[in-house]
């Protein structure tokens, strides 16, 4: 889980007992205010008064909001004709997640067929009192918001949920439980071996190299220690990002977890750049994430999360660098799994 301008642990709301009715939260939820929708017209709550809704406040890059989609993929599609809603509310953490062209190929590529608005000036976010990504609301058929749960994890309490709102509404369920298949990216993290945190390198919440904001500046590189990041040539850091700027140019970081991920965008669209990934001056080999080759070798092609690096063997502390050969880069996070 993430918050807006803090990083927390992950989070998990308790499982409610069928015993114990669910209880009605002190919140109004509103879903006007957005802007586009994909996947559907607009919607609102009184007119989906009759329907359980289940809201996920969600952005594209975020690896937390990643692992959640198989569930929820899988939950539309075996209670949509139960009288179930999910809607995605996109709520951008970078500049380049507020465009609804990309969130429509980020829609595409992760199979969201149901209802998602995208919600950039954070106004239905602040409806329902939101502090992070993702997070679930369970509202009832009454309109009424029962749960709540922030984080990702605890599948199974989360389905508990929708199955009693739906049966509260007079369905009649059928037994056993809907069948997420996660895989790729969408793997759950290995939380055991996570000694890592999520690590910015904008100067607005990043942490690591000493840098000059907002002009370019040639950095030495170096060896750094665990979960310490260091650039080396010329870049260019922004409250968001860092740009290379320069003829060439990299990031070292000492990091402990099975994957790295690391949020990449070109800065002009449409322009490719190779890069290439060593894990302790090594090219990764069989411990290549799933948007490199084994030697390493990969390719910046539109603003999304890249997985770099997926250990699949003895899980320890290890020196990951990744290199441009041309300037036009922008590097915004890293994550771990």
């Amino acid at each position: 889980m993430k918050r807006r301008n803090a990083i927390l642990t992950l989070c998990l709301m308790p499982a409610m007992s069928s015993a114990t009715p669910l209880p009605v939260l002190p919140l109004q939820p509103r879903l006007d205010g957005g802007g586009e929708w994909i996947n559907s017209s607009p919607l609102t709550f009184p007119a989906l008064r009759g329907k359980v809704v289940l809201v996920d406040f969600w952005t594209y890059s975020c690896i937390n909001c990643q692992r959640t989609l198989p569930y929820l993929r899988a939950w539309a599609q075996k209670y949509g004709p139960q009288g179930l809603v999910v809607i995605g509310v996109h709520a951008p953490e970078f500049g380049f997640e507020r465009d609804v062209r990309r969130v429509r190929e980020a829609a595409m590529a992760g199979r969201l067929n149901y209802p998602i608005v995208l919600d950039n000036d954070f106004s239905i976010w602040r409806a329902f009192e939101n502090r992070a990504w993702p997070a679930f609301y369970f509202v009832d058929a009454q309109g009424r918001v029962r749960h709540q749960q922030i984080g990702e994890g605890n599948y199974e309490g989360a389905e508990r949920v929708i199955r009693e709102l739906l049966m509260e509404s007079g369905r009649t369920l059928e037994p056993g439980t809907a069948e997420a298949v996660p895989a790729g990216v969408g793997l759950p993290s290995d939380s055991s071996n996570v000694r890592s945190p999520e690590t910015y390198l904008g100067y607005a919440r990043g942490e690591g190299s000493r840098v000059q904001p907002d002009r370019i500046k040639r950095y030495p590189g170096g060896e750094p220690r665990l979960n310490q990041w260091l650039l080396s040539g010329d870049w260019t850091v922004r409250s968001e990002y860092a740009e290379i700027s320069g003829d060439a140019g990299s990031i070292t970081l000492r990091f402990h977890a099975r994957d790295l991920h690391l949020v990449l965008a070109p800065a002009v669209q449409g322009a490719p750049h190779p890069f290439v990934v060593t894990v302790d001056g090594q090219p990764p080999g069989p411990d290549a994430g799933l948007d490199v080759d084994a030697s390493g070798r990969g390719m910046v092609t539109r603003e999304r999360l890249y997985q770099l690096v997926r250990q699949r063997s003895s899980i320890r502390e290890r020196r990951f660098d990744i290199r441009f050969a041309a300037s036009g880069v922008r590097a915004y996070a890293f994550t771990f799994g």
